[in-house]
């Protein structure tokens, strides 16, 4: 009498298991590529009419509703635009290297917004356009160490913008801001789209 030999592993079954191990492992180790190119330049566009509409009054409170406005309005189209580009290349928005990206961007995005309440309740308002660039640009250069190479590129360009708006008093923050938030998202958005697909 025979005995039963265990039923053999299909071999298509096993080399299906190790290319979703080999994939999983280069989503973990690969580069956050959904940052989207033409979401920034519409976080640019709406930037600059934010700075517009909120003018050069840092005291205000309509200023500071104005700028509060915006960052959920860019938050909410760069969220937008990164799930719509990295479902557009099939790969989950929050794959290992979009993990590391919220992951270095989100602190920064915190203490900026915990300091805007402090600082502009303590009635020093004129500070938050450098702390706002100087933060942003902390959170893309940290999150950006999990993106392409521009993107760390562009969050040195937004703390060079905040470090300015701090250290030179003479210069307006709106207009830093604008420049910032404003230009600087259209020129890093326009190369990110163009050399990496949207």
């Amino acid at each position: 009498m025979a005995t039963p030999h265990p039923e053999p592993v299909l071999l298509h079954e096993h080399a299906m298991d190790n290319l979703r191990y080999i994939r999983r492992t280069l989503e973990r180790a690969g580069e956050f590529t959904a940052v989207p190119g033409i979401g920034g330049m519409l976080m640019g566009s709406t930037a600059l009419v934010a700075a517009w509409i909120a003018g050069p009054r840092t005291t205000s409170p309509r200023w500071l509703a104005v700028w509060l406005l915006e960052a959920v309005v860019a938050l909410l189209v760069g969220i937008a635009a990164a799930a719509h580009k990295s479902k557009r290349v099939r790969i989950p928005l929050l794959s290992g290297p979009g993990r590391k990206f919220v992951a270095g961007f989100a602190p920064a995005m915190v203490t900026g917004a915990i300091l805007t309440l402090v600082l502009f309740r303590l009635g020093v308002p004129g500070v938050l356009p450098g702390i706002w660039l100087l933060l942003y640009g902390t959170g893309v250069l940290s999150g950006g160490a999990a993106s392409v190479r521009v993107v760390p590129a562009m969050g040195s360009c937004f703390m060079l913008a905040g470090a300015l708006a701090l250290f030179l008093p003479g210069t307006s923050g709106d207009l830093l801001l604008a420049a910032g938030f404003g230009g600087l998202h259209i020129v890093f958005g326009t190369i990110i789209a163009v050399k990496y697909g949207g």
